[in-house]
């Protein structure tokens, strides 16, 4: 069966503060979409934003909102060092969280690792870690991870249960997949949806779904009942739904339409800074006349 994650908002009051009957709220809305969650990732979720207190909190609060409703992931930011990545892992797997996504080592002021430094750092992890762990390979980090690297990985590793592959290059994403051999794979973004499927991938990982999540879980599920012209509608909403909030400014937008729906969705946390409430309202119109909004 197909899935999808969201990456997760993280809500925020006006203050800064950790809104954490927001989140709840949220969260139960995610379920009851049928979606998967990864929370406290570096965009959607506003990762670097959080101490490394709150985020742990993050972790309890979806735990025990979602545990045994709906897949519940953690997602962190890009670390600087196995160390780093480890002590997320553990901080996730005491929460109760069904799984880690394991970033690129991103090693600061555009420095990038070796191949060989690459593969150490994820066999540390790996090995320190005694949770499902989900190896992303993400355009942002400079690099891609090896297919080759990925398939030795897979071998070893029983616990690595999947990929997250957000590269542009459909040769690599088909590398990618081939190399996972039969574990979960998920692209980031909707733009490569059905031509991930259509390739042998799970998935994918979204933020729309933090706004829409029916719609984009019905892409993969007209997909697997094989309706394809309900699919190929599904998905051509929620990539238009995506180019609406990227151009407003991304999670700022989505939280933005959130509240003038009346759901949680909170402020941005600083140095972001919200979307003026005219222009949320103009987007509003924009998403309604899409079709892009969830039935409810």
């Amino acid at each position: 069966m197909s899935t999808v994650f969201v990456i997760s908002i993280t809500t925020f009051t006006a203050d800064g503060a950790l809104d954490e009957a927001a989140l709840r709220a949220h969260l139960r809305r995610m379920a009851d979409g049928g979606v998967g969650v990864y929370v406290a990732g570096s965009g959607s979720g506003e990762g670097y934003s959080l101490s490394a207190a709150e985020r742990d909190r993050v972790f309890e609060i979806t735990a025990d909102e979602l545990s045994g409703r709906t897949p519940a992931r953690a997602m962190g930011v890009e670390p600087r060092s196995a160390a780093e990545m480890l002590a997320l892992a553990a901080a996730a797997k005491a929460a109760g969280l069904d799984a880690v996504q394991v970033y690129s080592l991103d090693l600061g002021h555009g420095h990038l690792p070796s191949p060989g430094e690459v593969e150490r750092y994820l066999r540390t992890v790996l090995d320190g870690a005694d949770v499902p762990l989900v190896v992303s390979t993400h355009q942002s980090a400079g690099y891609r991870i090896d297919p080759v690297l990925l398939a030795a990985l897979v071998a070893d590793y029983p616990h690595l249960v999947g990929v997250n592959c957000t590269h542009a290059d459909l040769a690599y994403l088909t590398a990618v997949i081939d190399a996972a051999s039969g574990r979960d794979v998920h692209v980031g973004g909707p733009a490569q949806a059905l031509t991930a499927l259509a390739l042998g991938a799970t998935g994918y990982l979204t933020s729309e779904a933090n706004l829409s999540p029916a719609l984009c879980r019905q892409v993969v599920d007209a997909f697997d009942d094989g309706d394809l012209r309900r699919a190929a509608d599904s998905y051509a909403r929620v990539v238009r739904l995506s180019n609406l909030l990227y151009a407003r400014g991304g999670i700022r937008a989505t939280k933005a339409v959130l509240n003038a729906l009346g759901l949680p969705g909170g402020s941005p946390r600083l140095p972001q800074l919200p979307v003026p409430p005219a222009d949320a309202s103009a987007l509003v119109a924009q998403i309604r006349a899409l079709g892009a909004l969830d039935a409810a």
